[in-house]
C-alpha cells in the first residue's frame, strides 16, 4: 500500500477484451465490472478512481504477473480454487466473490442441441491447459458422456473455430460465453445450455505475501455490497451522508461513512474508504446492472447475485 501511494496509481491486471468485465469501450476507456472494481480500490486508497493503470493479461500470464509485482491487484474474471489459493500453489489471496460463474456450453440455436448429452462423441472447442479443459473431461466421465475436446491455445482461436463450424459447441465460463456471444454478428443465433459443468466463483486477488493489502482490498469490495444493503448509491451518497451526520441514531450509516468512527484505521485506509469507493463506481447492485444485468450488453439475470434479503447470495460481513 505504501508503494501504491508513493507511485500515485494502482496497477491492475485485467483481461481487457471481455465485454461486461473488462474491455475498451467506444471512448477507448476500460469498462466493465472488473475495471470498476479496480477503480473502487483506487478511490478508497488514493481518493481518485481514475488513478489506475490497466494491464491486459492472458490467462497464462496472470498469476506470474501478480507474483512478480508487475500488477498490484488481479481483477481478471479469475475463479477461486484450492490450488490457486494454497501457498504451495499460486499463493493467491482472494477477495470476496463478485460473480458466481459456472462453466457452460454455447451452441448454435438451430443445431438441435438441447443438452450436453446431445454432444456425445462430438468435438468441443476448449482452451488447453486450463481448468476449463479439466472440468469438461471430469463432467463427461461423471455423467458417462463422451465429450471430445478440440484444443486451442487461446479463446480467440477457440471461438473462431466454433464460428467456422469446426465444433458444434464451445465451452468456457458462462459469463465469458455471454460476453463473446454479444460480439457475434448474430448473437441471438446462439444459446447457452442449462448444464453447469463446474462452479467458477470469480473474485479479485492479491499476493499472499502482503496480508495487509489483501485485507484492504477485501473490505473495499465488501463495502460495495454493504452500501447496497444500506441503500447507499452513487446518486444519493452525499444526501445520505449529510443525513447521517445530523442524526446520531443512524449508527450503521455513520460507521460505514466514517462519521464518529474510523473502521479504516486497522486497514490503513481513510475512515470514509467505503464512501469513496461508492462515490467512484456505485454500489454492487449498480455495478451489476450497468455491466452484466438485463439491460446491459450481456443481458444476464441477477438471480443469485441479488442480496441475501432479496433471495440471492450476496452479503457483506458486519462493518463494526
Amino acid at each position: 500500500m505504501a508503494l501504491i501511494r508513493s507511485r500515485g496509481e494502482l496497477i491492475c491486471g485485467v483481461e481487457g477484451t471481455m465485454p461486461g468485465f473488462s474491455w475498451l469501450g467506444p471512448s477507448n476507456r476500460e469498462q466493465g465490472l472488473d475495471a470498476d472494481l479496480c477503480r473502487a480500490v483506487a478511490a478508497a486508497l488514493l481518493g481518485d478512481g481514475e488513478r489506475v493503470r490497466f494491464v491486459h493479461l492472458s490467462a497464462a500470464e496472470r498469476f506470474a504477473a501478480l507474483a512478480s509485482g508487475e500488477v498490484d491487484l488481479l481483477a481478471r474474471n479469475t475463479s477461486i480454487s484450492l490450488s490457486r489459493d494454497a501457498a504451495g500453489g499460486n499463493a493467491v489471496s482472494f477477495g470476496p466473490i463478485v460473480y458466481y460463474d459456472s462453466q457452460a456450453l454455447l451452441v448454435p440455436i438451430d443445431s438441435g442441441v438441447r443438452s450436453a448429452a446431445d454432444l456425445a462423441g462430438q468435438p468441443i472447442c476448449v482452451v488447453t491447459g486450463t481448468t476449463t479443459e479439466q472440468n469438461l473431461a471430469d463432467w463427461g466421465r461423471r455423467n458417462q458422456i463422451n465429450l471430445i475436446p478440440l484444443k486451442f491455445q487461446t479463446h480467440d482461436q477457440s471461438f473462431t473455430a466454433y464460428l467456422q463450424g469446426r465444433c458444434p459447441a464451445v465451452t468456457s465460463g458462462r459469463a465469458l460465453l455471454a460476453a463473446r456471444r454479444s460480439s457475434f454478428r448474430l448473437p441471438q443465433a446462439h444459446v447457452l445450455l442449462k448444464e453447469e459443468l463446474s462452479k467458477e466463483p470469480l473474485a479479485p486477488a492479491t499476493r499472499q505475501t502482503d496480508p495487509g493489502w489483501a485485507d484492504a482490498v477485501r473490505w473495499i469490495i465488501y463495502a460495495l455490497i454493504r452500501a447496497e444493503e444500506l441503500g447507499l448509491s452513487q446518486d444519493n451518497l452525499k444526501a445520505e451522508a449529510a443525513a447521517a451526520r445530523r442524526d446520531p441514531r443512524r449508527l450503521e450509516q455513520r460507521r460505514f461513512l466514517g462519521v464518529g468512527a474510523d473502521l479504516g484505521l486497522p486497514l490503513e485506509l481513510p475512515a470514509d474508504f467505503g464512501a469513496r469507493a461508492v462515490a467512484a463506481v456505485g454500489n454492487y447492485g449498480e455495478l451489476f446492472e450497468r455491466h452484466l444485468g438485463p439491460r446491459s450488453r450481456l443481458g444476464l439475470p441477477r438471480d443469485r447475485h441479488r442480496l441475501v434479503d432479496a433471495g440471492g447470495w450476496m452479503q457483506a460481513p458486519p462493518f463494526r
